[in-house]
């Protein structure tokens, strides 16, 4: 059994990762931490749990983090760094879902997240954790830095289009325009109390926001530049806050090249996503709802060429919680232990 602690449990993704590492037969929950609510049996916070989960919060120096096998961080930026040597000199491996090992440039980490990084040299080796691009580094990987919410609909988006593995180094988009109109339920701003998320205010409204730039940017464009092996990608991105409370919905738009107006995208993507058990290429002219993946692992995505017109439209869902973020963690610590890559994770989704 692998031994796993959660930092940070009281949040929607840790939530998350509690509901389905319960139900993993290959993991055995040992520790959870959160100082506010030490002593306080999980199922008590989150009746769901209730003869599941039959731990109790406790404090980080009483959580014995360092006899675990892996830890996840389900906390606020600049945690998982914090406790990252100490852990990793113990033999523990870590699941970072905040943005501390996502970042490989540490200039564009304190610009965007406005702190300086604790431990450059640990991120060096981190690897940036999205299994159906980096399936091999993570298997050999003490570090994960989880990619965000956003930047998995987007990059599994734009993949194929920009892969060698398929596209054979030719180009068949212009990767200096390519467009993210992205939304997301209001779960993706977490349980902390503002008043951007109250009912009152963002029910029955709909509005973007961080259009003069995202901090999901710049993890974005070096993800993709990392998937096309080449830094001539420039991306728009336009983040929206929808009345839902879980699940992302991104709308990807893409020149096509005049030397590429013969290429059968479908069949790119079919054949890109053929093997990914998370990854469902949908029948041309599909229309992805984000219902049909809420409470799972799953990712859908439907192609379109509006009019055989040269625009491209990819149409990519997730739910922001579960493949966004704590189903996506497993995904990977399933890779680092050597066990099938959807234990625990085939949870089917919610409908309605």
């Amino acid at each position: 059994m692998i031994k796993v602690g959660i930092v940070g449990g009281t949040g929607y993704t840790g939530v998350e990762l509690l509901r389905m590492l319960a139900q993993h037969p290959e993991v055995e929950l040992t520790a959870i931490t959160s100082r506010k609510e030490a002593g306080m049996p999980v199922s008590e916070m989150y009746s769901s749990l209730r003869g599941r989960v039959n731990i109790a919060f406790s404090t980080p120096e009483d959580a014995k983090l360092d006899q675990c096998n892996a830890v996840f961080f389900a906390t606020p930026h600049g945690v998982a760094m914090a406790q990252a040597k100490e852990l990793l000199a113990a033999g523990v491996r870590i699941i970072d879902l905040a943005a501390d090992f996502r970042l490989q440039d540490t200039a564009e980490f304190e610009k965007w997240y406005g702190m300086p990084h604790q431990c450059p040299d640990i991120l060096k080796e981190a690897i940036y954790g999205l299994a159906e691009i980096n399936r091999e580094k993570i298997k050999t990987a003490r570090v994960i830095g989880l990619a965000g919410c956003y930047p998995t609909s987007v990059q599994l988006g734009f993949a194929p289009l920009i892969s060698p593995r398929l596209t054979g180094g030719k180009r068949f988009i212009d990767t200096k325009y390519l467009i993210s109109d992205s939304k997301s339920g209001v779960s993706g701003a977490g349980r902390k109390a503002e008043v951007g998320t109250l009912l009152a205010e963002a029910s029955d409204n709909f509005k973007a926001y961080g259009v003069k730039g995202h901090r999901h940017l710049p993890e974005i464009e070096q993800g993709l530049k990392a998937i096309a092996g080449h830094d001539d990608i420039k991306l728009t991105f336009v983040p929206h806050l929808v009345p839902m409370i879980r699940g992302i919905h991104s709308t990807l738009y893409a020149r096509i090249l005049p030397e590429a107006f013969d290429v059968d995208f479908q069949k790119l993507f079919e054949d890109f996503y053929a093997n990914e058990p998370f990854v469902d290429v949908m029948p041309a002219g599909s229309t992805p709802e984000t219902r049909s993946v809420r409470g799972s692992n799953q990712l859908r995505i439907a192609v379109h060429r509006p009019g055989g017109a040269d625009t491209l439209v990819i149409l990519v869902v997730e739910d922001n919680l579960v493949k966004g973020a704590s189903g996506q963690g497993i995904q990977c610590l399933n890779l680092m232990f050597g066990l099938p890559e959807d234990m625990g994770l085939q949870q089917i989704a919610l409908m309605p």
